[in-house]
């Protein structure tokens, strides 16, 4: 059976959702193992957290050239593992840091890349969805091994608990992918809501707000869901830009989209078009983000979400 590889996704040392998202995806084609780069001594530790979905094996390669020298010694030691392995495939979670991996990857390993597919099928095909949505696209690499980073939350993931076997590779970054170091890095900063491109829920404000974000805030609060913003909203300094969503923003796929005083540009549309359910809350009847909305509210988002708040809390009371 193919044998098909999965860069294991870790925010602050702790495994991510997408990790199962991927190994579904990759089920579909051969069997699934799980490279973990971790630094020096944290190995086991990381890949005991890949104990959810079709995960076979779990690959453990320890240096850290991976803390210390970022991304190109990411790219180089997996590109050595493609070489020795020759797998069907290889899925990053499709984020910056994932693309960069797998570009630089791609380059090294002679190969072709796919990226931000929000699906892949048993012979390899990729799904995109380009130019806003308006356009799927099914591509397919036709050189090396396929690189393909997938979307976040744009695969229903197989959670069952996993136990694959463990083995540790002794792998060397080569002195060409040391030549840039990190010097400080900052981790994200976690709140009380989820992380934005994780988040089963989304509730997103934009132009209209007029800058005030609480009603956004307290009505994502009711229903344990990330807060995003659109573009407008960011580079009017309403809102942080790491919470913005769209084409130069974050991806986002939840199972429920919230939209409030967002008109529906083309860029914000980008980031999550793919959402499973979109409501849409403006007063302007002709937003264009009417267009690809599931369920509607023409009305004042002041209006409109305190008492939607007032709602949820008291379904759950």
């Amino acid at each position: 059976m193919s044998n098909v590889l999965i860069l294991a996704d870790f925010v602050s040392g702790k495994a991510t959702k997408t990790n199962a998202e991927l190994a579904t995806a990759g089920a579909r084609i051969g069997e699934v193992t799980a490279v973990v780069l971790a630094p020096a001594g944290k190995g086991a530790a990381m890949a005991s957290e890949i104990n959810k979905g079709p995960v076979s094996k779990v690959v453990i390669v320890e240096s850290d050239a991976f803390v210390n020298n970022g991304v190109a010694a990411v790219a180089d030691v997996l590109a050595q593992i493609i070489a020795a392995q020759s797998p069907a495939a290889v899925l990053i979670a499709s984020h910056a840091f994932g693309k960069e991996v797998a570009a630089r990857t791609a380059v090294k390993s002679g190969s072709g890349i796919i990226t931000d597919a929000v699906d892949v099928s048993s012979d390899v095909t990729a799904t995109q969805l380009v130019f806003g949505g308006s356009t799927t696209v099914h591509s397919k690499v036709s050189h090396g091994t396929p690189i393909i980073t997938v979307r976040p939350n744009s695969i229903d993931a197989q959670t069952a608990a996993a136990t694959p076997a463990v083995e540790t590779l002794s792998l060397q970054v080569s002195d060409a992918s040391k030549k840039a170091t990190v010097t400080s890095s900052q981790p994200p900063v976690q709140g009380g809501r989820p992380e934005l491109t994780e988040a089963n829920i989304v509730v997103s404000g934009g132009r209209g707000t007029n800058g005030d974000f609480s009603a956004v805030e307290g009505f994502a609060d009711s229903l344990g869901a990330a807060v995003g913003a659109s573009r407008a909203a960011t580079d009017a300094g309403w809102y942080p830009h790491s919470y913005q969503v769209g084409q130069t923003g974050k991806t986002v796929s939840p199972q429920l989209y919230v939209a409030c005083g967002i008109s529906g540009a083309i860029q914000h549309r980008a980031g999550m078009q793919t959402s499973k359910t979109i409501v849409v809350i403006n007063k302007d009847p002709e937003a264009p983000l009417f267009e690809i909305a599931d369920f509607g509210v023409v009305g004042d988002l002041f209006a409109v979400l305190p008492k939607a708040t007032e709602g949820v809390k008291a379904r759950k009371s």
